[in-house]
């Protein structure tokens, strides 16, 4: 019933740009805060907040490691939460998973997708 579905990674060399996606259904997306989370190779299933964006007021957060470089956003209409990111580096390889809660950073993220791999390499 409750469903998010991550899409839009790939393989790019570094410098380059992709877009990903987190489309949800069985909810309305801008009552939610949103959450993306990158799963590193060679971790444990640990998850690692990237980016959040709150419903409130839309304010943006990111982690250290990409702020500059990524932009996260939300569209209403289409009821799909985006990180655009550029300026890739292979330190950003990983799979990345969306969730939601009811504020950044919150503790309960939940309706966790299948994730989508992004790959940065030569």
């Amino acid at each position: 019933q409750v469903q998010l579905v991550e899409s839009g990674g790939g393989l790019v060399q570094p410098g380059g740009s992709l877009r990903l996606s987190c489309a949800a259904s069985g909810f309305t997306l801008e009552t939610y805060a949103i959450g993306w989370f990158r799963q590193s190779p060679g971790e444990e299933k640990e998850r690692k907040g990237v980016s959040c964006i709150n419903s409130s007021d839309d304010s943006t957060y990111y982690s250290d490691s990409v702020k500059g470089r990524f932009t996260i956003s939300r569209d209403n209409a289409k009821n799909t939460v985006y990180l655009q990111m550029n300026s890739l580096k292979p330190e950003d390889t990983g799979v990345y998973y969306c969730a939601a809660d009811v504020a950044c950073w919150g503790t309960s993220f939940h309706s966790w997708g299948q994730g989508t791999q992004v790959t940065v390499s030569s």
